[in-house]
């Protein structure tokens, strides 16, 4: 290839005569110049053939070079260097395709792996979608006394007519037995206004849950902030913390306490999914009520 560049190259040998052609008719119209311009342009004139002779002459040496390569033995030569190129980038095509072929493996591995670790974590007893409502805890009822006397007193009387064998406060004396019904009475009353005054049972649960993240750049620190900045009334929050899932991603699992009547499952992961930027998916790992 470089022989051929230089047979067809096309070089200004004559530029020599060109120049002093040139020089003697500014001589001629101006007049002849002084001394020391003449030998500084009689050195570049110099220059400039040396130059020219040099060029020529690697010229012929290129071409003398160029016709003793041609011939069978130069098209052999040629022929050889053309089957080793195409050799070299045959290797390279595939080692290209090889670590092509790597990759992709790698890909569908990593796949493989992130669609197992996510129906590995996913809660059997409660899907996401499935709406939990709160278990119903039975309540026992007390019947307690009225506070009306006179509708206590009556049973208590005609018991006492009935049987006039059995003498319960020890006396047959009709005084003292109306004193002994006050009495009971006022007993009966006092742990009714007791017993009213009591709280009722409060149903509460336990709820784990499990804060996904869209990838393993995502703030956690920031992502927690939000869930906690969810205030309801009937729900506490509780201890979390991070759970590797896969190749640098980390799920947030936060505890939480929740007043059946008052916090539901549904409206909880409704409030933790709004903030998008951080929350890829929530899901219930335990549920257990208190």
């Amino acid at each position: 290839m470089a022989v051929d560049y230089f047979m067809h190259e096309k070089i200004w040998f004559e530029k020599y005569k060109y120049d002093d052609a040139e020089r003697r008719f500014y001589e001629q119209m101006n007049g002849p110049v002084s001394s020391s311009s003449q030998q500084q342009e009689n050195g570049a004139s110099t220059i400039l053939r040396d130059i020219a002779r040099a060029r020529e002459n690697i010229q012929k040496s290129l071409a003398g070079s160029a016709s003793t390569t041609s011939g069978p033995a130069g098209d052999q030569n040629e022929l050889l260097s053309r089957i080793s190129h195409l050799e070299v980038e045959n290797q390279n095509l595939r080692s290209v395709v090889a670590d092509l072929q790597m990759a992709i493996f790698k890909l569908e591995s990593r796949l493989n792996a992130l669609e197992k670790s996510s129906t590995s974590h996913q809660p059997s007893p409660v899907p996401p979608t499935q709406k939990v409502e709160p278990f119903s805890v039975p309540s026992k009822k007390v019947e307690l006394p009225s506070a009306s006397p006179a509708k206590k007193a009556e049973p208590a009387a005609a018991e006492e007519d009935d049987d006039d064998d059995i003498d319960l406060f020890g006396s047959d004396d009709e005084e003292e037995d109306q004193e002994a019904a006050k009495v009971r009475e006022e007993r009966l009353r006092q742990y009714a206004e007791k017993k009213a005054k009591k709280p009722g049972l409060i149903a509460k649960s336990s709820i784990l849950l499990d804060v996904k993240p869209w990838d393993d750049e995502t703030d956690m620190v920031k992502m927690e902030e939000c869930v906690r900045s969810i205030h309801m009334d009937g729900l506490v929050w509780g201890a979390s913390k991070l759970v590797p899932v896969g190749y640098g991603i980390k799920k947030l699992q936060i505890q939480c306490v929740v007043e059946d009547d008052k916090v539901g499952t549904d409206i909880l992961e409704e409030e933790i999914t709004k903030f998008e930027d951080y929350v890829q998916s929530v899901d219930i790992a335990a549920f257990n009520k208190i």
